[in-house]
């Protein structure tokens, strides 16, 4: 892109700011996304886009904004999530969450607001592009819920897949707001980028009983507590310790009275590695445990997971991200990162299905103050660098059409 859409883009700070708090004001969780995904497509319909509301096979709740150049060049996905976390907000500001008990905590009201911001930029500037661009909005970044269809867990970029948004498209690119990185920087890993974070869900069934007889009852806590330390054992003894692997268990609930013996006992937790391989020997591991205790006790059990997948960028990708970065900034605010976040993300699958690339965007040292960590009540954005990020978006816009023509000339 030239200079004069990059100038364009510093001339849409307040704008997207106001856009980013408008969002931050009102989060909505995971598909439950409505006045989100709303505002959305008015913002995209405002700017003369094809706008698609509903995007999902299972649930329904994307958003697509469609430019089509009428020129020959390649499909290009820019994707930005939507959903926010049952997180209750610290802050007191004036646009702080109006939902009480969610904020967005991971910075997805940013992400919205620079692609929105991007769009806008990119829609003066026709001339400088070939092909079509696809604004996708996900929702449902965060978690996963079991789909309506077929009960499998469901996240917001496979709900959009599966209702194919990639089939037609040649290349794609997201970003992340991310605090332990300088402001204004933008960092970028060779291949592995964020791990296959997955999650689980394990119920025991026992039988209740009283706590004189416990000859009678069938001890669904003590299978749950069995299992933890069972599973525990297995990671740190089975698995190759050179194969980064971690996981956790988040939540236990058995039991009703203290003085009787729980029937049913429910865990639940994530774990994280760094590729698809260490998610199937995982997965065996859970799996067989829980067959063990179960049948130990005498009683049974029934699991749930959403598996996860690495997040892999694409080396020619990757190097298309380096020169975007480089034009539209400074040489010295792009960085190579070498050590993969074990975070989840799923736009894994989209770059599991074609080429693509994921950034980080440096908003740390904002102030004198503590920088705050993602999924932090006193997380906030620094709103200083969101041109930063709209930049990127347009110029990893005019590198795809670059090289596409580049390949087509030769």
């Amino acid at each position: 892109m030239t200079d004069n859409i990059l100038q364009y883009v510093d001339s849409l700070k307040e704008e997207i700011i106001a856009i980013r708090r408008e969002f931050h004001r009102f989060p909505e969780v995971l598909f439950e996304v409505s006045r989100t995904s709303a505002k959305v497509a008015d913002y995209l319909r405002g700017l003369g886009l094809e706008v698609h509301t509903h995007v999902g096979k299972h649930f329904g709740m994307g958003v697509i904004g469609v430019l089509n150049s009428g020129k020959p060049g390649p499909t290009i996905v820019l994707r930005a999530d939507m959903d926010a976390l049952p997180i209750r907000e610290g802050h007191h500001h004036s646009f702080r969450s109006e939902h009480e008990g969610f904020m967005h905590a991971c910075g997805h009201d940013a992400h919205m607001a620079m692609l929105i911001g991007a769009a806008k930029a990119i829609v003066q500037y026709p001339d400088q592009i070939a092909g079509i661009i696809k604004f996708v909005f996900q929702p449902a970044e965060e978690s996963a819920v079991p789909s309506p269809i077929d009960g499998r867990m469901i996240s917001g970029g496979r709900d959009m897949i599966e209702a194919g948004i990639l089939e037609d498209a040649d290349i794609c690119f997201a970003l992340h707001v991310w605090p332990d990185l300088p402001a204004g920087t933008v960092g970028i890993h060779r291949s592995h980028a964020m791990a296959a974070s997955s999650h689980f869900h394990i119920a025991f069934q026992g039988v209740n009983g009283h706590h004189s007889t416990p000859h009678l009852a069938v001890d669904a806590l003590s299978m749950a507590t069995q299992y933890v330390t069972d599973v525990k054992y297995a990671i740190a003894t089975e698995l190759d310790p050179f194969d980064t692997s971690v996981l956790c268990f988040g939540t236990l609930h058995a039991g009703t009275a203290i003085n009787a013996i729980a029937g049913e006992s429910k865990l639940s937790g994530t774990f994280r590695v760094l590729s698809s391989a260490m998610v199937d020997k995982v997965h065996r591991i859970l799996e067989n445990r829980a067959e063990a205790v179960a049948k130990a006790y005498g009683g049974s059990y029934s699991s749930q997971y959403r598996l996860g997948t690495p997040l892999i960028n694409h080396e020619a990708a990757v190097e298309l991200t380096l020169h975007a970065g480089k034009k539209a900034l400074r040489a010295e605010q792009v960085v190579l990162l070498d050590k993969p976040s074990l975070a989840g993300e799923d736009f894994a699958l989209y770059v599991e299905k074609i080429p693509g690339a994921f950034a980080f965007l440096g908003m740390g040292d904002q102030t004198e103050e503590a920088v705050f960590p993602l999924h932090h009540p006193l997380f906030d954005v620094n709103e200083e660098v969101l041109t930063v990020g709209v930049k990127l978006f347009v110029q990893w816009v005019s590198e795809a059409v670059r090289r596409n023509r580049d390949l087509s000339n030769s």
